[in-house]
């Protein structure tokens, strides 16, 4: 199922062929270092079955494949996931370094957004990153988000942001 488009990318849900690109994502200490340790192969086919697992009717609940239109390749990944609370949403996102400073996370941002907000009757939609992720704080400043504050998630400082949904208005 595609989630979305950009003019450049196409976001859909990871399916059982994707596991060599999976593993790609994330045993790479480079895409990873901002976001969790490094997997393993076993730990990533599990981890890949976890996020099919994710998959339900009528919800955006996922970690998704974000493929390159130009060349029709698996570059990252894009999710919208609970916050710790199971109530609010965060959007993420992570490509691998050949991808970085193009503008793809901003344009994943920038069309993500307003697709959460269709999708959903929510309010506000979260991010967080590392303090250190100088390049994702400004990919989400971009387009949008306020820094909230700070949070703790494993013992790490995370800077904690949001978006408000933008009301119409009345005719």
């Amino acid at each position: 199922m595609i989630l979305f488009e950009t003019e450049r990318l196409l976001v859909r849900q990871f399916n059982a062929t994707d596991t060599e690109d999976f593993y790609l994502l994330n045993s790479n200490a480079t895409v990873m270092h901002f976001i969790r340790p490094v997997k393993n192969r076993k730990e990533c086919d599990d981890f890949l079955q976890e996020n099919l697992n994710l998959y339900q009717k009528d919800s955006i609940v996922g970690r998704y494949a974000v493929i390159e239109k130009s060349s029709d390749k698996i570059v990252g990944t894009f999710s919208f996931l609970f916050l710790s609370d199971k109530i609010n949403y965060h959007i993420g996102y992570a490509l691998l370094p050949a991808y970085w400073g193009k503008g793809m996370a901003q344009e994943l941002v920038r069309y993500g957004t307003p697709y959460f907000f269709a999708a959903t009757d929510k309010t506000e939609l979260f991010a967080i990153t590392d303090t250190k992720n100088i390049a994702s704080q400004n990919a989400l400043f971009k387009n949008g988000f306020i820094v909230k504050g700070n949070t703790v998630e494993h013992d790490k400082e995370l800077i904690l942001f949001c978006i408000l949904r933008r009301l119409k208005a009345e005719s």
